[in-house]
Order: structure tokens, then sequence, then C-alpha cells
């Protein structure tokens, strides 16, 4: 809980939270709906706690502390978040989250600094949306994606992170979105 109080209160002293739910892409009408700001900051906070299912975070949504973190009257259930995150159109909402993610790097580039690309090749079992048959070491057959992250290692900043085909694995397929 101590990593999320300390990325809480940069996200609060930032004031990136606030400009986040002030553009956020939700909007209710009815008076029995949860705030857009309660949406975002249980998803938020469910991400920082390291929940990768929407399931997951209903182990937050009784903790008395995690939503003074925010400054939020109370936590939604993930029912509400996963309705909310539906109702947001798929290229605006890139274009939300990708304004936000550019504004919270967009000083470190007045410094001088190597743009670092890795590819990782992330083997799937079963069968699963854009993965492709590739030939590895450890699996002749197996289905792959492949992701590539673009960032910077000597200051420990990942400024995106691109998911392809497995059978896409050099580095020069990430250059679409540099």
């Amino acid at each position: 809980m101590e990593p999320l109080a300390f990325f809480a209160q940069f996200l609060h002293a930032s004031g990136r939270f606030e400009a986040l739910c002030r553009d956020a892409l939700l909007t209710y009408r009815s008076p029995h709906a949860s705030a857009a700001r309660e949406v975002i900051g249980t998803l938020v906070l469910g991400i920082l706690a390291g929940h990768w299912r929407y399931a997951h975070m209903s182990a937050l949504r009784f903790d008395a502390v995690a939503p003074g973190l925010l400054g939020l009257a109370g936590l939604v259930s993930e029912d509400s978040v996963r309705r909310g995150l539906r109702r947001i159109d798929q290229i605006a909402g890139r274009q939300w989250l990708t304004g936000h993610l550019r504004q919270s790097w967009w000083e470190f580039l007045a410094t001088p600094w190597i743009l670092d690309v890795d590819t990782t090749i992330k083997l799937l079992y079963g069968r699963k949306k854009g993965a492709r048959a590739v030939t590895t070491r450890r699996s002749p057959d197996g289905r792959a994606i492949r992701c590539t992250r673009l960032g910077s290692r000597r200051c420990r900043l990942c400024l995106d992170v691109e998911v392809h085909p497995g059978h896409a694995h050099a580095a020069s397929y990430g250059l679409d979105g540099l």
C-alpha cells in the first residue's frame, strides 16, 4: 500500500489526476449514476494496486484509506468501471489518454536523452485476439504477440508500449507510433 500512497501524492501534487478527471469522456445524465471522478479514481487505484482484471477491483471497494489518497468520496464497483469504460469511444479514449501521457513527459524532451526500443515476444496459449503462429526455440508451433517498449532506460521512463502480432517481431514494426 505504501507505493500506492507515494504515487497518489505525485498525482495530487502534479495535478495529473485532476486534469485526467476534468477531461474525462464519461458523462452521466442520471442523478443516481456514479460520478465520473469516482469511476476514473477507482480505475486508477486498481491499476496502481496491481489489479489486471475488473473483478480484482472489488478488493479496494471497502478500503477506508484508498479513496482518501485521491480525494474521492468513495469507490465504485467493478461493474460501474466496466460499464463506464464501455461507453468511451475507442479512438477518442486513446487520444484522451495519449494526450495526458504526453503532458506528463513533455518537459522531459528539453534534456538530451536516448530512445530505447525493446522488443519482446510473449507466447500465448489458447486462442487470443491478434496472436499469430511463430517459431521459437521454446515453442516451435506456438502463438504469440510482440510487445515493443519505447522509452528511456537511463531515466526509467516508458513512453509507450505497442502490441502487434507475433510474426512481426523486428523493432522496425514499432515505428508507426514513434
